[in-house]
């Protein structure tokens, strides 16, 4: 794509975004524009947006582009009404920055999640926690966010649920567990 193009796809994008004006997330999964191509937009592993290889420190911008955000079979896209694009992410598209276990009027535990575009969501059966293990053995925490997009758990966010975990006995042993409405969700082996 050229460099052109690109800036007038992200200005598409921008005005698209900016019309939602604090409405809540447009509905993506409802549009199905034909593919335009490929953006040069990447979503490093740790959360930051580059354009054009250059950090995008606008985060206002990103924001907006987060909202914009499907995963498709075919790979990650920013999507309008009338256009598709791929972008690349390397991991998840997401950071888990924060994470603030409370209770609910009810006294159900509740572990609710911030990400690095301003996303909040509670750990519960539309928003689990996954815990896989990465290739160097090393736990890769994750939790779901919205339609297929999930936000890495940041390493000090991960501790912290761990060091508060509960030990649970389990057909595979004893896990280190949180409970967040009404589920618990396994953190890795409790030793």
């Amino acid at each position: 794509m050229t460099d052109s193009l690109n800036t007038g796809a992200l200005e598409s994008l921008a005005a698209i975004a900016g019309q939602q004006g604090g409405r809540g997330l447009p509905p993506v999964h409802l549009w199905h524009p034909e593919h335009c191509g490929d953006i040069d937009i990447v979503i490093r592993r740790d959360g930051v947006w580059l354009h054009e290889g250059a950090p995008n420190a606008r985060p206002a911008l990103v924001r907006l582009f987060s909202t914009l955000l499907r995963k498709d079979p075919d790979g990650f896209h920013l999507v309008t009404p009338a256009e598709k694009m791929r972008i690349v992410v390397e991991d998840a598209p997401f950071i888990a920055i924060g994470a603030d276990q409370s209770q609910s009027d009810e006294g159900v535990p509740i572990v609710t999640f911030r990400t690095n575009v301003g996303d909040e969501v509670q750990a519960g059966p539309d928003h689990p926690i996954r815990v896989p293990v990465g290739p160097n053995g090393e736990p890769r925490p994750y939790i779901h966010i919205r339609n297929g997009l999930d936000a890495l758990i940041a390493r000090p966010v991960f501790y912290d649920l761990v060091s508060n975990a509960q030990v649970r006995l389990t057909p595979h042993g004893e896990e280190a567990s949180v409970w967040s409405n009404g589920m618990w969700f396994a953190l890795g082996p409790a030793s």
